[in-house]
């Protein structure tokens, strides 16, 4: 709350502008955009992590096979289009003409076969696949074949699904492993020279893009960019962000504090937009492996203490149209949301029960390590309600706050506390990709094949197999509540709600892509 206090006394009071930081100008003006990510860019490889600034990174440098538009039906992106054998066994795809990496080289199927082959060890969609594969191969440059075991209906879903193509060298770097090289095949190129974590990314307008010659539709048709440079201004302080889009030094911020939109309404050169129409996910994200939350009684016992609207309200108190309470495992609003099982998130919230619970569970005072970051402010809300609660439970909670980078690398570790390990950290997925049981990524239970947090969980797995392999969607449907009831019962994740993010721009930018992330083709600057 002092937090809260303090920026919306310096940034609304009487009306005043915030006060304007110094920032070194970049190269040019007009062709130049400025933008403020949510995060630092600590690591740009969007295979090996799974952060949201990683993807933003990825669909800048990358392009991908397929792409979904509006309608999230998947579109020829890369590929020029595709062939389905009568039984639904074998997949022929074609490369579109005149696909060329940053560096020249050609885009070959050879290269797409190593991107699908290491993208799919990571993503959920992608393992899926590779599961169903039994075998890949290129027919020739610009032709490829995938032979299944078993049909797979959703693989045109699947690559759209953040499978990024990179040059087979690249690509055949093991997936749990960083790549050291960014070379592209999307429409900016990563200057890899300028990039310095913790403070700036600068991208260049790749001119050997060629373009889908097809208007553009969110991840799909032709991504025509009007800039040639994107810089990225890393500002954890968001007061400085803010100083810095009103005194016209940056274009574009992409996570604003809620505090200070009505400062951006109210701007003469500034604008709130709200292109965020499916939302994201807020989340407890638990570890599995060791104690004291590998023990699901205890997991279940906070439940009761678990109050969503709290977790909202101390990160939009002031915006209560972005966002949502009484959200379960699935996206709201999309067709998998349910309300099976949620009366263990809605119903009446009893502290004294959870207590009860806990010490039933066996808990013997275990430290807890709940890291937080100090350089998102809506991750850092959540974090400071979930160590409240968990104090106010009796929990021997060591609150750990770190910057974002930091906190991505640390929750890569299997360690117990003692050993540099983790317990717990309130994060966010985007509500795309925590829609269905196929690309719900924290919903697996795969233990250390699956997203950070390791939970392992075969029932849950033949319920994904049985989805997938549904007759119609009133089958899906009741699987998913299936699914949120197996949810509750072994707790991968507890759900916090749901939340649009807002974004602060200039008011001379226009042609934003109406997506839940930044998207840089179709923007422009008004002079």
């Amino acid at each position: 709350m002092q937090r809260r206090q303090f920026l919306t006394a310096a940034a609304a009071l009487a009306g005043m502008p915030l006060a304007r930081p110094a920032l070194a100008q970049g190269k040019g003006s007009a062709r130049v955009l400025r933008f403020v990510p949510q995060a630092d860019l600590a690591n740009p490889d969007p295979v090996w992590t799974t952060t949201t600034v990683a993807y933003n990174h990825g669909f800048m440098i990358w392009d991908t096979p397929y792409g979904l538009d509006g309608t999230y039906t998947p579109r020829p992106q890369m590929m020029a289009g595709h062939e389905l054998s009568d039984d639904k066994m074998v997949w022929r795809f074609t490369l579109r003409e005149g696909l060329l990496f940053h560096d020249g080289e050609k885009v070959r199927a050879a290269d797409v076969l190593a991107s699908i082959a290491r993208w799919g060890k990571r993503r959920p969609f992608g393992q899926l696949l590779l599961e169903r594969t039994e075998e890949m191969r290129a027919l020739d440059d610009a032709r490829l074949e995938i032979r299944l075991k078993k049909p797979f209906p959703l693989m045109l879903n699947a690559l759209a699904d953040y499978c990024f193509i990179m040059p087979e060298r690249i690509a055949k770097t093991d997936a749990f492993k960083q790549i050291n090289e960014y070379v592209g095949s999307g429409p900016f190129r990563f200057l890899r020279d300028e990039w310095m974590p913790g403070s700036r990314a600068a991208y260049a307008r790749n001119e050997r893009y060629v373009p889908r010659d097809e208007p553009a539709d969110h991840l799909a048709g032709g991504k025509v960019v009007h800039f040639d440079r994107v810089e990225w201004m890393v500002m954890p302080d968001p007061a400085t962000a803010g100083a810095a889009l009103q005194a016209g030094e940056v274009d574009w911020v992409e996570s604003p504090l809620p505090d200070l939109l009505e400062v951006f309404r109210k701007g003469s050169n500034t604008r709130v937009l709200v292109n965020d129409k499916i939302g994201s996910i807020a989340f407890m994200a638990i570890n599995h492996l060791h104690p004291p939350f590998n023990n699901p009684k205890l997991l279940r016992a906070l439940l009761p203490a678990i109050d969503q609207k709290e977790f909202m309200q101390a990160a939009f108190a002031d915006e209560p149209d972005l966002y949502r309470t009484g959200v379960g495992v699935f996206t709201a609003g999309m067709p998998m949301a349910n309300d099976a099982g949620m009366e263990a998130l809605d119903g009446p919230r009893d502290i004294a029960a959870a207590k009860k619970l806990i010490a039933e569970s066996g808990y013997a005072g275990e430290r807890i390590v709940l890291m937080s970051p100090t350089d998102q402010p809506t991750l850092q809300s959540f974090g400071q309600v979930m160590n409240a609660t968990l104090q106010r439970l009796g929990l021997n909670v060591d609150y750990a706050a770190t910057d974002w980078g930091t906190l991505v690398q640390r929750r890569s570790s299997h360690e117990p506390v003692e050993k540099g390990g983790w317990s717990t950290f309130c994060s966010s997925y985007t509500g795309l990709s925590v829609m269905d049981p196929v690309v719900n990524q924290p919903l697996r239970g795969t233990g250390l094949k699956g997203w950070f947090g390791w939970p392992t969980d075969p029932e849950m797995e033949s319920l994904r197999d049985a989805w997938l392999d549904a007759p119609d969607q009133d089958t899906r449907v009741k699987i998913a509540r299936q699914m949120q009831v197996e949810a509750f019962r072994t707790v991968p994740f507890i759900p916090l709600g749901q939340y649009f993010q807002a974004t602060a721009v200039s008011a001379k930018l226009t042609g934003f892509v109406e997506w839940p992330t930044p998207l840089f083709w179709g923007v422009r600057k008004t002079a």
